[in-house]
């Protein structure tokens, strides 16, 4: 989500007074590790904050033997986290999957486990929250068990708002946008943060095609002949194609005027609207349509034909606009995704029709348009191209621009190994790295890594991305398995309207919440103004606890490439 959604915790000003004294944040226990498992092969680090022990030892926990001893670091300061000095232990050499007991003198002993099989059950939970924020469906107890819940947002009806009129299409018009999403804690639909979800969920099964070939989520696709995966990521595509207008352009969003209150989807009956048309949203269209276009060719090719057609249309579009920004009306209070730099968008999307129809026109484009790389998010999407492009380029690319590319995504890479291994906490996370949705970043950076991994097969690459997980699995200085459901101390409050209005006590399980950052832009009782440690757990808390469908798109993508390489 953006931080412009701030304002989604709540209808109203008196609601939001309510909710902004929230319990303390207890400090994490004094063994930071991944509460989940570390995987048999790869990195295996625990960090031990304000010690002044040596040594360690790690024991096997079932009969007792001393299977690892090891040195301590020295202790090191992460400046997001404050004063704080923390040594790590590291056994990576243990590769024996079971249950562990690490021991530090002075420190109460933690347990942990090796093993594979936990990651893909938390793969799979991450990839089927999408399936739990589905609009337009009614979750059924078959398919969503304690969290079964009605229909809502239908969205067979939505109007036409004034800022995205056009001829074809005046104020009031009522047009068909089902299905889709849910973006984030409230049950808005945005094409911009769409793009970037989306294409990394595609990426995953085009990468990793036979990881997902036989992978079920139990949905009510699962039946059929189609990966579920991309089942899943269909129920989007569809959306996103009503979301065209006649002439090309693409609407923005579509919401309702202001945000919902603490409510199901199905309680929501407030109008609904498409609003705005812009390029952002239209080159985010183009380039995901145009990636469809080819992941679906076997499965539904008349389909795929179609949304090559719309692709381009939007290219038009965006090529006779090229500078249209999302203005957000003044009686429209839901989030902007507002973007003013089209650069990387119309490399993007020029990249991906290029490998649709191998036209020289897009590669022309791409290479007009294309610039220096850098960690992906909604509003920065350069990296996206030169993936697809490397990925599945092949013999489609100049061999100048192939070294190009690739030397642009080593140097970044290189930069990403380095910040993670001057990093005391093991993560490739810097200062100015915790910004809103901070979680999201750490999973960019391990998709950047991932690729470098893949090129080169050098380990150290994977090395970084485990750690990445690692830190999102508990080895932080909060204590918190940043995933619902997986870990001994994970979100339970997160921001997220169906979890906190569906009476079940567990939320949905597999969202990866924000995580910390101290912007504190919701005002509530933080623990910490440190921004690696200003965290909280609370409804309150949309600025750190909300979930978003392009945070959870990239822990999916990791997960897959960690298991699949």
């Amino acid at each position: 989500m953006l931080s412009a959604c701030g304002n989604s915790s709540g209808s109203s000003t008196s609601e939001e007074s309510t909710n902004n004294t929230a319990p303390t944040l207890k400090r994490a226990s004094t063994i930071h590790t991944n509460q989940l498992s570390y995987l048999p092969i790869g990195e295996k680090i625990a960090l031990i904050p304000n010690v002044s022990a040596l040594t360690y030892t790690l024991t096997n926990k079932d009969d007792g033997n001393i299977v690892y001893k090891g040195t301590l670091s020295e202790a090191k300061v992460w400046q997001p986290a404050g004063s704080v000095t923390v040594k790590q232990a590291e056994f990576s050499s243990v590769q024996s999957t079971g249950s562990y007991l690490l021991t530090v003198a002075g420190v109460e002993p933690k347990e942990i486990d090796i093993s594979f099989t936990p990651y893909a059950a938390l793969h799979d939970a991450a990839l089927k929250s999408y399936y739990y924020n589905r609009a337009s469906s009614e979750i059924t107890s078959e398919y969503g068990g304690q969290w079964a819940r009605p229909l809502g947002h239908s969205d067979n009806q939505v109007t036409v708002h004034s800022s995205a009129a056009s001829e074809e299409r005046p104020a009031g018009t009522a047009i068909t946008a089902s299905k889709g999403w849910y973006d984030a804690g409230d049950f808005g639909k945005y094409v911009v943060n769409s793009g970037i979800a989306t294409y990394t969920l595609m990426a995953a099964y085009q990468h990793y095609p036979a990881f997902y070939q036989n992978r079920e989520l139990n949905i009510p696709e699962s039946n059929d002949d189609v990966p579920d995966i991309l089942n899943e990521i269909k129920w989007n595509l569809d959306w996103l194609q009503h979301m065209q207008d006649i002439d090309g352009g693409v609407y923005h969003k579509l919401t309702t005027l202001e945000w919902p209150g603490k409510e199901m989807p199905h309680e929501d009956q407030r109008e609904r609207f498409v609003i705005g048309k812009s390029t952002a949203a239209t080159l985010n269209f183009a380039a995901t349509m145009a990636m469809a276009s080819r992941v679906y060719s076997s499965q539904f090719k008349a389909l795929s034909t179609q949304w090559l057609t719309a692709s381009e249309l939007a290219w038009q579009w965006a090529n006779t606009n090229p500078a249209v920004v999302y203005v957000q009306p003044t009686d429209v209070k839901s989030g902007e995704y507002g973007d003013d730099h089209f650069n990387d968008e119309f490399a993007w999307a020029a990249a991906e029709l290029y490998l649709a129809t191998q036209n020289e026109e897009y590669l022309s484009a791409f290479e007009h348009h294309h610039g220096l790389l850098g960690i992906s998010s909604w509003q920065h999407v350069p990296s996206l191209a030169v993936i697809s492009l490397l990925r599945e380029g092949g013999g489609l690319l100049p061999a100048a621009l192939v070294e190009q590319l690739t030397q642009l995504l080593n140097s970044l890479a290189g930069d990403l190994l380095l910040q993670y291994q001057n990093s005391a906490y093991a993560i490739a996370m810097e200062q100015n790295d915790f910004v809103w949705g901070s979680n999201s970043v750490v999973l960019n950076k391990a998709m950047i890594l991932m690729q470098a991994y893949h090129f080169s097969k050098d380990t150290y690459y994977r090395d970084a991305s485990i750690g990445a997980i690692s830190y999102l699995l508990g080895r932080n200085p909060t204590g918190y398995s940043f995933v619902t459901g997986f870990g001994s101390k994970t979100p339970v409050d997160p921001h997220h309207r169906a979890s906190y209005s569906d009476n079940v006590n567990q939320p949905i399980p597999g969202m990866l919440v924000g995580g910390p950052q101290n912007g504190q832009q919701d005002e509530c009782s933080y623990p910490s103004n440190q921004a690696a440690l200003s965290y909280l757990d609370h409804w309150c808390s949309y600025s750190t606890n909300e979930v978003a469908i392009n945070w959870n798109a990239p822990l999916v993508y990791v997960l897959a490439a960690l298991l699949a390489e």
